[in-house]
């Protein structure tokens, strides 16, 4: 957690092309993002001054645009300059990025075709999601009452804000009564992925995971199961029934925020943190830094 309220860090935020002190960083509580959703963003980190997977993220953020019916006024090039530019500007070399775009003030209403379409991008350091020594001991998750739902009511190919509020509302549950995050389901009752990071599991030496289509196939998942095949390990794609989690070994969650973490218990079953979930950890961690990204090319 910031030891300063985020309003109140230093330092510079760029916004629709232009680099911002921080504290004045400001949109208007009129703004149609803020009352309707209309907004959608990225999370990405920077290891050794190289922001991992930009590209990526960058194409995302176009395209989880895109199925909200609005269109980012800067191409993905841009949006990656921008993100490298504000990296320096900042001074940081490991570090959590943050672009967003949303409709603006112009309109307000549920229809709000004539709004501008704002972006910005942020940058702070945030060493880890969760607690470093929880972690490395496998964190807990509850068990969600929300549900990731039926891709026919929601745009769940789309990290678009208005989809992480039945998150907050889970993580925020599971942490009153001690846990670090919840996992949720989907609305057919499928074990889905936790409130913000794709979940595998480990069952006689093969890896399993929810095929994600009703929730993101996150970057930093298709990052650890190339690793993971690349390992040998077999990585199956399935649907999966909560009651078969008595059966796995190991669980592990993914995620850009969470990177690799190794999970300990959610709500009555338990796992141990093996070999599994601790080289693909550390696997993952040689992976993204950019000494490792330039001898693989």
């Amino acid at each position: 957690m910031a030891s300063v309220p985020f309003d109140q860090m230093d330092g510079f935020i760029w916004m629709n092309g232009e680099f911002v002190e921080w504290a004045n960083a400001k949109i208007h509580v009129l703004t149609h993002g803020l009352h309707y959703a209309s907004s959608v963003f990225e999370g990405e980190r920077a290891y050794g001054g190289e922001i991992f997977k930009l590209t990526d993220h960058s194409e995302r953020l176009h395209e989880s645009a895109r199925l909200l019916g609005f269109k980012i006024p800067y191409s993905v090039a841009e949006i990656d300059d921008a993100c490298r530019a504000l990296l320096k500007k900042q001074g940081f070399q490991d570090a959590y990025v943050r672009p967003i775009a949303w409709r603006g003030s112009e309109q307000m209403g549920v229809s709000a075709q004539n709004s501008r379409i704002n972006c910005a991008i942020a940058i702070w350091q945030w060493p880890s999601y969760f607690d470093p020594a929880q972690k490395l001991k496998g964190i807990r998750l509850d068990l969600a009452e929300w549900r990731r739902p039926d891709p026919r009511t929601a745009p769940s190919k789309s990290k678009a804000a208005g989809l992480y509020m039945i998150c907050t509302m889970s993580k925020h549950a599971a942490e009153a009564k001690g846990y670090a995050d919840a996992m949720m389901l989907d609305w057919r009752g499928q074990v889905a992925e936790a409130t913000g990071a794709n979940i595998f599991f480990v069952k006689d030496g093969k890896i399993h995971t929810p095929t994600p289509d009703c929730f993101l196939d996150g970057i930093t998942r298709r990052t650890v199961i190339g690793l993971a095949k690349d390992r040998g390990f077999e990585v199956i794609e399935r649907a999966i029934m909560p009651e078969e989690l008595e059966g796995f070994q190991q669980c592990f969650l993914t995620g850009t925020a969470a990177e690799v973490t190794p999970v300990s218990e959610i709500g009555p079953y338990r796992f141990e943190v093996g070999e599994i979930a601790k080289t693909l950890m550390n696997d993952y961690s040689v992976a993204v830094q950019p000494n490792h990204a330039i001898a693989a090319e």
